[in-house]
């Protein structure tokens, strides 16, 4: 692969790299009060575009075959939503013994609120040759689930900035994120044609706006001189997310076939990316909202950017392993099928 098609393919991540850089080297620019006045361009316009977007590309009428998959739905939902915040919450009781950045483990607790991806975890089921249905509808519902749960989640664990009132929380997120998903699956129902036949870059507008909101984030961030991150902090964190990632793969594995679970080994593949990932799209905005007025925000944050691109990177390492285990599988289960009683 040439150098300008690894960039056009990795453009997100490298974007990251270089808004977080220009933060450092002109803060004033995205700070409140600032030229790009993120107070009104992000915590309103941005994140609604964002939402609005999501709602605009989702085909929702392509989850009905996997509507009725409860055992699925249920073990996908349970593990991302319940099992994973619980089990972080958990594990940094033990980390907090460590000299590691107390507000880098703060990040990997909102790491673990956290809804499923709309797209990664799709993209992966489906190069795998996994139930991309099953993928499809548990990132579609856990992004709505998300909506309601994830902030839920974030001020049982790590409670809210005491300038922000509960109440206030839930009406910005409701008319900055529910409202325009709303809006867009209404707009959707009537653009269907258009938007199937013209196939617009949702990704890439999602993508393009998160990069704005990551930016504006860092710019606050290295505005206050008390802030100071921590490398030796931030490398341990990184092997302590790749960690995460490797055993809950592992965990849903295992799980997801032993012989009274009922899943194929399509359906295993579903269960190890949805139950797996988490939404990069939809959590930095949620964060921006929840924790609104914390000086330490961006510090927060990091933990989950670096989780979303070592969750693809991971998956697609993956993606021939699984695929070679899946189809050996279903080989297995028919040739068993075809066997004399």
């Amino acid at each position: 692969m040439g150098l300008l098609a690894r960039i056009r393919k990795e453009w997100f991540i490298i974007g990251i790299v270089l808004v977080i850089l220009s933060a450092k080297l002109q803060p004033s620019v995205g700070v409140k009060g600032g030229p790009l006045r993120p107070e009104v361009t992000v915590a309103y316009f941005a994140v609604s575009l964002i939402f609005f977007n999501s709602g605009l590309s989702l085909r929702t009428e392509e989850l009905t075959s996997a509507l009725l998959h409860f055992r699925l739905h249920l073990f996908v939902q349970s593990f991302t939503l319940v099992f994973f915040p619980l089990a972080v919450w958990l594990l940094l009781r033990v980390l907090e013994l460590t000299p590691i950045d107390q507000w880098l483990l703060k990040g990997l607790q909102t790491v673990s609120c956290m809804p499923p991806p709309v797209s990664s975890a799709v993209i992966l089921t489906r190069a795998v040759g996994g139930n991309e249905a099953a993928a499809i509808f548990n990132s579609a519902f856990g992004s709505f689930l998300g909506i309601v749960v994830t902030p839920v989640l974030l001020l049982l664990f790590l409670g809210s900035s005491s300038s922000v009132p509960f109440s206030s929380i839930f009406s910005q997120l409701f008319m900055t994120v529910v409202v325009p998903l709303i809006v867009g699956q209404v707009c959707r129902r009537f653009l269907r044609e258009f938007l199937e036949r013209k196939k617009p870059p949702f990704g890439a507008v999602s993508s393009a706006v998160l990069l704005m909101i990551i930016y504006t984030t860092f710019c606050e961030t290295f505005s206050n001189p008390n802030i100071e991150l921590d490398p030796t902090s931030l490398l341990l964190v990184v092997l302590i997310i790749f960690c995460i990632q490797i055993s809950f793969m592992l965990l849903t594995f295992a799980f997801s076939t032993t012989s009274g679970s009922g899943f194929s080994p399509a359906d295993t593949v579903a269960v190890i990316f949805c139950a797996t990932h988490k939404s990069l799209t939809l959590g930095i905005p949620m964060l921006k909202i929840v924790f609104e007025g914390y000086e330490h925000l961006s510090l927060i944050s990091v933990p989950l950017l670096i989780y979303h691109p070592s969750q693809i990177l991971l998956g697609s390492v993956l993606v021939p392993t699984i695929r070679s285990w899946m189809t050996g599988r279903q080989k297995a289960v028919k040739l068993s099928a075809l066997q004399p009683v």
